[in-house]
């Protein structure tokens, strides 16, 4: 500051526009700091406080099979005339739903073929998706026998799939959905959080 006195003093014809730059460069100097470094912060989401775990079980004669479920989560059932049924668990809170369907099977050609159109089914978010993830699930004393498969990618609309089935009557496909344009980034701790539950569906599955 004292040496941009001391330049008015000795030109006192200076341009007005010139006092004003120079003054200017002076506050911004002196603003910057020591080290005039800026760090920018890294890009954040909303923390979300979940509830702890627990289950009930969901049992109803209108069902071939049985499950737990989280007590936060609704069930809606469906079914129609060709004995399909249509089980959809709902998370009001977080916008998430897992669809469930349900097929009998009577032999091991209706068993591939079921097998076969789940993996087509999961093959339409490819596209979308940078790596799948499988993994084997058996209960032999329930004779649950499962595949599951996790969907890596930041626009993936179902980063979680699985399959399940007795190998002689029963075929259960399940599908993670949540109901907002796909950010999976952000999405990563309800969508860890519903996972959770799914698998947990898959270890309490038993046929009846």
């Amino acid at each position: 500051m004292l040496l941009f006195l001391m330049m008015i003093g000795k030109n006192k014809k200076m341009k007005l526009n010139n006092i004003f730059v120079l003054l200017t460069s002076v506050i911004l100097f002196v603003s910057c700091g020591t080290d005039g470094c800026y760090t920018p912060k890294p890009k954040g989401y909303m923390r979300i406080i979940f509830p702890e775990k627990n289950y009930v079980e969901y049992d109803t004669t209108a069902l071939p099979f049985a499950f737990e479920r989280s007590v936060s989560a609704s069930v809606d059932l469906k079914k129609d005339e060709r004995r399909l049924k249509w089980v959809d668990i709902r998370y009001p809170d977080y916008n998430g739903i897992v669809f469930l369907s349900y097929i009998p099977i009577r032999n091991l050609n209706d068993l591939a073929g079921e097998v076969d159109t789940s993996y087509q089914l999961l093959s339409k978010h490819f596209d979308y998706s940078s790596g799948v993830e499988e993994r084997k699930f058996v209960n032999e004393d329930a004779k649950v026998y499962a595949t599951v498969y996790c969907l890596q990618g930041q626009n993936v609309a179902s980063t979680y799939q699985f399959w399940a089935t007795d190998s002689v009557s029963h075929f259960l496909r399940g599908s993670l959905y949540i109901d907002c344009v796909p950010n999976n980034d952000s999405l990563a701790p309800v969508l860890d959080y519903l996972q959770m539950d799914i698998e947990h569906l898959i270890e309490t599955l038993r046929w009846r």
